[in-house]
């Protein structure tokens, strides 16, 4: 390689892809069925019913259907859009998302009553992926749907990471919280494609069907720290100090004999797609080196952050190398501008960029495609991309500050547009350094 810049472009954009493919949901689900205890309760059940929530939700469904070899009962799919195919007699619910809306409550309806109507005998799978915290949402009794919209879109605008959001959404839910497990008299699996940074099936999306050790003084403990009690609903307020007053019924917690028949699986851990982006950037030569940690934080700060480290270890590594990272950052809204976390991280990345050498090429994108209310994936930047935006007169700590990140991108042509990619690990960066 000779190390220019539309060489590690072109390489950046192979790199991504092989990312995206190693984290097809369906794929994965077709994969869980080579475990014999994953098989086992399927094929035992006196009648299964399957609920598929997510953005994966649709190939996640057609996979199992394909693969699971026995007679459903009940086909349920929740998602943001319907897929062009899905498996015959899905009953297909389409959701609201980032923000829960009406099809969500009804979905949420619809599962809820799938599980109380099993038997004893039978099997509830639950197909889980990223987005089902809001595609598939059932407020707690004397909270609206409004009041559920307002509160997610005040957490989010103060900068709330998806721990803090769904510890919050699990105390405002009728489902949420391991309640959908705890009504059904049947035995639950559940399959999971993970968004969230240590796999932790509590908090993908909001763990339906799994214990919570989180508390209704966690939750208000988040409205505290990310705007305090004034700026949310007051019947949010209200029910949540109900709850810490012994007022409202907590979650379940992880042993809770409610839950003594619930399994649960990752399938598709949130590192899989730094996985794939590793066997592709080997293939092509590049040294590869894996940052361990997550990248979190506020995405402005967590880019010069994240250079430093990557100029830090790479010391002495050799070259091409390629760096991969995962995560996700939040972005606390204060500007008038259009963006996501991830065009954020990368405008962010610009002025630190040159640490890591003369020919670099580096990308953030949101594994699902979509990077906040966009129709990017994310963004790249490289060794030229300042001089590029000087000569259009693009001053990048001005886009900055506006959170106005898809418009510097845009005039650019730096966007990356995935199209959604019906799954969801979190968010993937990759530095390409000649």
């Amino acid at each position: 390689m000779s190390g220019s810049i539309s060489e590690l472009r072109d390489a950046l954009s192979i790199v991504v892809r092989a990312a995206l493919e190693a984290v097809d949901a369906g794929s994965l689900v077709q994969r869980a069925f080579t475990d014999s205890d994953i098989v086992a309760p399927i094929q035992r059940a006196a009648a299964v019913d399957v609920i598929a929530a997510g953005k994966a939700a649709g190939p996640m469904l057609n996979a199992f259907v394909a693969s699971s070899g026995v007679s459903l009962r009940r086909l349920i799919g929740v998602g943001p859009t319907q897929p062009s195919v899905v498996p015959e007699r899905t009953h297909w619910m389409t959701g609201g998302h980032p923000l829960p809306n009406e099809g969500s409550v009804a979905a949420a309806a619809a599962a809820l009553e799938a599980a109380r109507q099993s038997a004893t005998n039978d099997l509830l799978v639950v197909l889980l992926s990223g987005g089902g915290s809001a595609l598939m949402a059932m407020p707690a009794s004397g909270i609206s749907l409004a009041d559920k919209q307002d509160t997610a879109r005040v957490l989010m605008t103060h900068g709330a990471d998806i721990y803090e959001l769904n510890t919050v959404r699990k105390h405002l839910s009728a489902i949420k919280g391991g309640r959908l497990a705890a009504a059904a008299p049947a035995a639950t699996l559940t399959l999971a494609v993970s968004d969230v940074v240590g796999d932790d099936l509590s908090v993908i999306a909001s763990g339906p069907t799994v214990g919570d050790d989180s508390t209704f003084a966690d939750a208000l403990a988040v409205i505290a720290r990310r705007g305090g009690a004034a700026v949310y609903p007051p019947p949010v307020v209200a029910y949540l100090q109900a709850g810490v007053d012994g007022r409202a019924t907590e979650t379940p917690s992880a042993g809770d004999p409610a839950l003594s028949r619930s399994y649960a699986r990752v399938i598709g851990p949130q590192r899989g797609a730094i996985d794939g982006a590793r066997d592709a950037a080997g293939s092509l030569g590049f040294h590869v080196h894996v940052i361990a940690d997550a990248v979190t934080g506020e995405a402005r700060d967590a880019a010069p952050r994240h250079v430093a480290r990557v100029a830090r270890e790479i010391t002495g590594l050799p070259r091409p190398l390629c760096v991969i990272s995962a995560g996700e950052t939040t972005v606390t809204v204060k500007g008038n501008g259009k963006g996501g976390r991830n065009q954020e991280f990368a405008l962010a990345l610009i002025d630190s960029l040159q640490a890591l050498g003369s020919s670099v090429a580096a990308a953030s994108i949101g594994t699902d495609g979509i990077d906040g209310p966009t129709d990017a994936a994310g963004a790249i930047v490289d060794s030229t991309t300042a001089a590029r935006a000087s000569a259009h007169a693009l001053e990048p700590r001005r886009y900055l500050h506006d959170n106005n990140a898809y418009a510097f991108f845009d005039r650019l042509g730096d966007l990356v547009r995935t199209g959604p990619t019906s799954t969801n690990v979190g968010d993937l960066q990759v530095m390409l350094i000649a």
